[in-house]
């Protein structure tokens, strides 16, 4: 592929959860679903068919990946997917009351600035197999250039340095809201793509950050969306999810309640990660064969969508990049959750204890790079200091007021999502 493929915190709460390493979810699905990696790429596919000029200049553009930033080699493109929990706007105004109302996710001071949805997309040259990883949210992970932390969970990277460096300027007299928020905001991103390029071993050449109220906006233009579930589910006081079993067709309210709940779910945030691309995935369906692409209400609707809710890397040609992607062969789509040793819980919250080596390795695999040279990890059920993954890292006062837990058995990957969207089956999840 080359350049023209481009020309703070909030509330926690989880089930039994089960995660691992997840193998395949999609295979022989054609070309718009490469769009449905992400709400942000979904939306922008609409552009793909339609003959609007603005499209590109109308997104706000971050500078967060700094310019000396890794690139990939060989015109491969990996694109980091980040879905930012916040009620606020770019400016830091808090969502009109009609809209938090509708997204069921209380007010302003809810959510802070967590990037509760990670997933790193690769785009090979050939592109022969696209593959999308999920990093849990809860990885525990080191950072660096955050006051007071030197690990956090990868969620957290985003509002935390968001935080410090406002605290920062407000020290140095700056006042004025938007300023600081957007300043903020950059910092996060930047934050937040250094821990995951940390975390993966691997170069993130473009970015996409999606807001909260993207998921309503977007099942809004499509007038709701169709889901499956395995089982009725009922969370009234945290995501607003009350669903019974089997396929239904959900309004956009109930559409974000599908895709955030976590609560009373039997594998917590996996199922979540498993909601979400099947989200995505019927997005896409519906797109390819509602003719959503050839209507140009339609079009308007989901590029507004974009507009509104979208944060792009700079320099990331949208316009070539969806053309691009529209003159694929029909890729093979592949979805990936990261892999994790072992659950607990430190300063009184849950985490994922991860192995950062043999997450390198397994990122590299799936995606056609040379494997890092493996060490072996002897995986442990009770712990009093550093994990042994992290026996070469600096953790000093990174555990201290930690709390002991005793953990056992192994995270299961649990059943993977399949869909075909040239099909009319809606695949079931939890």
């Amino acid at each position: 592929m080359d350049e023209s493929i481009e020309s703070r915190n909030g509330e926690r709460g989880r089930g039994r959860r089960a995660r691992g390493s997840a193998g395949p979810v999609a295979r022989r699905v054609v070309k718009v679903v490469v769009a449905a990696l992400s709400a942000a790429v979904v939306v922008i596919t609409a552009y793909g068919w339609s003959t609007a000029g603005n499209f590109d200049a109308g997104f706000l553009r971050s500078y967060a990946l700094g310019e000396d930033a890794p690139h990939s080699l060989d015109g491969d493109l990996n694109v980091l997917l980040i879905g930012l929990d916040t009620r606020r706007d770019q400016n830091g105004d808090e969502l009109p009351k009609e809209v938090l109302d509708q997204l069921h996710a209380g007010d302003g001071d809810e959510g802070g600035y967590n990037a509760n949805t990670l997933i790193l997309v690769h785009i090979p040259a050939a592109m022969d197999k696209i593959v999308a990883v999920s990093i849990p949210r809860d990885n525990y992970v080191p950072v660096t250039g955050i006051p007071g932390y030197t690990h956090a969970k990868i969620k957290e990277t985003y509002g935390l340095k968001k935080a410090a460096v406002q605290d920062q300027m407000i020290a140095r007299g700056v006042t004025d809201q938007r300023t600081l928020e957007q300043a903020g905001r950059e910092a996060g991103r930047a934050s937040t793509v250094a821990a995951v390029r940390d975390l993966t071993g691997v170069p993130i050449d473009r970015f996409a950050e999606v807001t909260l109220a993207g998921f309503y906006d977007l099942a809004a233009a499509l007038g709701g969306v169709e889901v499956c579930l395995n089982n009725p589910v009922r969370d009234t006081e945290y995501s607003g999810a009350d669903f019974p079993a089997g396929r239904q067709h959900l309004n956009p309210a109930q559409a974000l309640a599908f895709v955030r709940q976590r609560h009373g779910l039997e594998n917590g945030d996996l199922d979540r990660t498993h909601r979400q691309q099947a989200f995505l995935t019927s997005v896409a369906r519906q797109l390819h064969s509602a003719g959503t692409l050839t209507d140009p209400g339609k079009l308007s609707a989901l590029m507004a969508v974009a507009h509104r809710n979208i944060v792009l890397s700079d320099g990331w040609n949208m316009t070539e990049f969806v053309r691009t992607l529209g003159g694929a062969d029909d890729p093979e789509v592949e979805f990936r959750t990261l892999p994790v040793l072992r659950y607990d819980v430190i300063d009184g919250q849950d985490v994922n204890i991860v192995d950062r080596a043999a997450i390198r390795r397994e990122v590299a695999a799936a995606f056609g790079l040379r494997i890092p040279p493996s060490s072996t990890v002897r995986p442990t059920v009770r712990r009093t200091e550093p994990p042994t993954a992290w026996s070469t890292e600096q953790t000093t006062g990174a555990w201290r007021t930690s709390t002991t837990t005793s953990v056992s058995g192994t995270p299961d990957a649990g059943t993977p999502v399949r869909s075909d969207i040239t099909s009319g089956e809606i695949r079931c999840v939890n």
